[in-house]
């Protein structure tokens, strides 16, 4: 066990915490404990590059502990009315997409390795910024219209990102096929 992946798996046991703190309206302190989501999704990287301490589990780990805590803030707030519905349901979508996508490759025998994209990157951090927007509501002054057009941003990366991954993917497959 390597000292990213314990940082991953810290990750993973805050995600019900979070989702407790949602619940019963304590958004202050939901706040806090996805903060520090976010931030160890930046540390457990820099370590295991810095002191290359990268590993196979590691490669794992990392994105299903952000599709963990990102499915649930969008659940939860989506379902509390604390961010459109239809964003919610958009990047859900493209997670299930994603986990689909990697399961039917892996079906099909297939030999790939999973590197995000520079859009799925940018994504993924929009996506984590949405909760802290929402959540930092009280403190921060920010119009309506503002709110809005950076829901519409996400929204675009993640329609994009999710292309992208299946434009990859039926790459991937016609050239396990055989066909162009």
């Amino acid at each position: 066990m390597t000292v990213p992946n314990l940082i991953t798996t810290l990750r993973i046991i805050l995600a019900p915490i979070f989702i407790i703190y949602l619940i019963n309206d304590q958004f202050l302190s939901a706040l806090i404990v996805f903060l520090l989501c976010g931030i160890s999704d930046g540390l457990d990287g820099f370590v295991a590059r810095v002191f290359n301490q990268k590993s196979t589990i590691g490669s794992f780990l990392d994105p299903l502990a952000d599709k963990i805590i990102l499915v649930a803030a969008f659940i939860v707030l989506g379902v509390r009315g604390f961010l459109p519905p239809w964003l919610a349901v958009m990047v859900i979508a493209r997670d299930v997409l994603i986990l689909l996508g990697v399961l039917m490759l892996y079906l099909m025998g297939a030999s790939f390795v999973f590197r995000p994209s520079i859009v799925s990157k940018i994504t993924t951090c929009l996506q984590f910024v949405i909760p802290i927007a929402v959540l930092s509501r009280d403190y921060l002054s920010f119009s309506d219209l503002s709110y809005l057009s950076f829901y519409l941003v996400t929204a675009a990366f993640t329609i994009s990102s999710g292309l992208h991954y299946m434009y990859y993917w039926f790459k991937l497959m016609g050239d396990r096929t055989g066909d162009p």
